[in-house]
């Protein structure tokens, strides 16, 4: 996305997929006048969001075209979010 302003179009498109824009139309179309602009920028921040996924997914998809690891310095946290996991469903068992 360009410096442009977010415009209602620029956010259907950067979400780029019908269904999802079609959700988005429907919030903002349905939002009283008080809450506009939340709904907006709650939509904004999704657009921003998916743009800049498929830009990390390009940078991925080149590092891989040119025969480098792309998750060699992600860090696992696998353990972490298992334990986590069972801490919370521990919780909720009567």
């Amino acid at each position: 996305m360009s410096t442009e302003p977010w415009t209602i179009e620029t956010i259907c498109e950067a979400l780029g997929n019908p269904a999802i824009s079609k959700r988005f139309l429907a919030e903002i179309n349905r939002a009283p006048a008080h809450q506009l602009l939340t709904v907006f920028a709650k939509w904004e921040r999704v657009a921003k969001d998916t743009l800049a996924a498929v830009e990390r997914g390009r940078e991925i998809a080149a590092a891989e075209a040119r025969g480098e690891d792309p998750t060699a310095d992600w860090l696992d946290i696998t353990d972490r979010v298992r334990a986590e996991a069972q801490r919370i469903g521990s919780r909720n068992v009567a």
